[in-house]
């Protein structure tokens, strides 16, 4: 069995936004040369999420105003976390939205159903933030 370990690196500009990372997975797992197997993506801060869904703007949308309404960002002192930094809502929400995704991997493809693709999406952004990518498999 053969693994692989590739960091996607980000720097969102705004406190929230969402990235496809669909193309970057595909292209870690060609560069590994892994034709059967799982590649695991997860996020490797807190205050962030990796998730699989459908790649549709009204979508994104509906991601942040439903999470904005389960986990709304103001008033800050609403928050016992809240304090050194002002982001209790982002750590709730990646608790919503998932740390991690595993995708099948066939014939040296990510194996995926119907519309599927894989976002990372930052809840605390404006500073540099990494995702992890592990490929094992043969």
């Amino acid at each position: 069995m053969k693994t692989y370990r590739k960091e996607l690196w980000f720097n969102l500009p705004s406190r929230r936004g969402l990235v496809n990372i669909t193309n970057q997975v595909q292209a870690a797992i060609t560069e590994s040369g892994i034709k059967e197997g799982l590649a695991l993506v997860n996020a490797m801060n807190i205050t962030s999420s990796v998730f699989i869904n459908d790649d549709e703007s009204g979508l994104h949308q509906d991601f942040e105003r439903w999470l904005e309404k389960l986990a709304p960002e103001k008033p800050y002192e609403q928050y016992a976390h809240n304090g050194y930094e002002d982001n209790a809502d982002a750590h709730l929400k990646r608790t919503i939205m998932g740390r991690e995704v595993v995708v099948a991997i066939t014939n040296g493809r990510l194996d995926f159903g119907t519309w599927e693709q894989i976002f990372y999406f930052e809840f605390d952004g404006k500073r540099r933030k990494h995702a992890l990518i592990k490929i094992i498999g043969e």
